[in-house]
């Protein structure tokens, strides 16, 4: 079997851009995106449990000279796996309200996402045609993107989102903002991992309850994506929480209404 053709290099200055559609449905559509990707040399496309044949004749015919960015396009599962080695992540969202993040425009959410080293792979996130993303999925993202429209509908079509979110990072040229620092955020399956330790730790000293964990879980992972940890800051916090734990299971921490927070 032939090998599909290897990615591009990134253009120099520029991170290098995977661009994610999570449980896209119309094959026309990622194949309009494969041609978008080519047109704008992103590095990756990956799909996330995609309900539809991503490699089928109606997405090739949409591709056109995209047709390799199918072919090496990689499925994932769930997002957070699609996102794991990804060190900086902006998701879309046109729902305007009710968002677990603030919202922001094209050039302040790209210009975060260009801000950091130009070797460290970035993710720009796209939800399902239908419903677009979960709250836990916006999550998982450092910032919130939304793209300007001239009414209050701001429902698009999966591939126009897409053509407009990377005309905007290609005009953005990458370039960080000047005056703004930049912080090297972890990669995003560091902070699963660290979030995960640290939602069975205080499961077992009783901070969380089963049926309460998910929305106490949601805030703590919004402040943490608020404060930008880097790969040392979640390697320490995940050290303590490890301990604690080993701690708490050997009886050195007082279990749940015995000197704990109340939940």
């Amino acid at each position: 079997m032939t090998q599909p053709p290897e990615a591009s290099p990134p253009r120099q200055g520029i991170s290098p851009l995977a661009v994610v559609l999570v449980e896209p449905a119309g094959p026309l559509n990622v194949g309009s995106v494969a041609r978008l990707c080519a047109n704008f040399d992103v590095q990756e496309l990956r799909l996330v449990a995609p309900r539809c044949d991503p490699l089928g004749e109606e997405a090739r015919r949409m591709a056109v000279h995209g047709v390799a960015h199918l072919e090496r396009a990689r499925v994932f599962p769930h997002l957070a796996a699609a996102l794991a080695d990804c060190h900086r992540v902006v998701a879309t969202s046109g729902r305007g309200e009710g968002e677990p993040l603030p919202l922001l425009g094209a050039i302040p959410a790209l210009t975060w996402l260009a801000d950091g080293p130009a070797d460290k792979l970035v993710a720009l996130v796209f939800g399902r045609e239908d419903r677009g993303l979960s709250n836990d999925e916006l999550l998982q993202a450092g910032c919130l993107l939304q793209l300007d429209t001239a009414t209050p509908y701001r429902s698009l079509n999966l591939s126009h989102a897409v053509a407009l979110a990377l005309q905007a990072w290609r005009g953005l040229g990458g370039t960080p903002a000047a005056g703004q620092p930049s912080r090297e955020p972890c990669r995003r399956g560091e902070l699963e991992d660290l979030l995960s330790d640290a939602e069975a730790l205080l499961l077992a000293v009783g901070f969380l309850y089963p049926h309460t964990a998910r929305a106490r879980m949601a805030k703590l992972r919004a402040l943490l994506q608020r404060a930008t940890p880097s790969s040392e800051d979640t390697a320490l916090l995940r050290g303590m929480v490890r301990q604690l734990r080993w701690a708490s299971q050997q009886g050195a921490i007082p279990p749940a209404g015995k000197g704990g927070p109340d939940p």
